[in-house]
């Protein structure tokens, strides 16, 4: 049986993120959507928020599991016996960064294989970053997040 994470801030999910999951699901016996924790990192969403919105958009898919992590990817990889770290990657501006972080995480643990996975295209221009942007200003983001998330968007922003 081979366990893949999915690490990520995923603030907030996309559909392209709920796109990467069901290519890892298909590919996959199990695998961990792992909302990261970092103090680093300011988020617009509270890990228990960003895991409730992921949790309730990938409840379709019967052999992910969604789980909170404030350690890293490698480290929480071990923990839960997973072989695999699931990284996406919508355009070659995403390459050079998540080459670069596989290298470091084969210098952590080499046991751990990463995995680049390509949304469909119509999902290729989507980021947290400018779904929140776009919310921010009153804007629809409708085609790039599920319900709940435009729901939970408008409330963030409505404070």
């Amino acid at each position: 049986m081979i366990t893949a994470i999915y690490p990520g801030t995923f603030d907030p999910i996309t559909k392209g993120h709920a796109d990467i999951t069901q290519r890892a699901a298909n590919l996959f016996d199990k695998v961990i959507v792992a909302v990261a924790d970092t103090g680093n990192k300011k988020t617009l969403f509270t890990v228990n928020e960003r895991v409730r919105l992921a949790a309730g958009i990938l409840t379709t898919f019967k052999n992910v599991a969604v789980i909170p992590f404030n350690t890293l990817a490698t480290d929480f990889a071990r923990k839960k016996n997973a072989r695999v770290i699931v990284r996406g990657i919508r355009a070659v501006s995403d390459f050079d960064y998540e080459f670069q972080m596989a290298g470091m995480n084969r210098q952590l643990n080499a046991d751990i294989e990463t995995v680049f996975l390509t949304p469909a295209e119509n999902l290729a221009c989507t980021s947290s970053s400018l779904v929140r942007e776009v919310a921010s200003l009153n804007g629809d983001v409708s085609l790039f997040v599920e319900p709940i998330v435009v729901a939970a968007l408008k409330e963030k922003f409505s404070t």
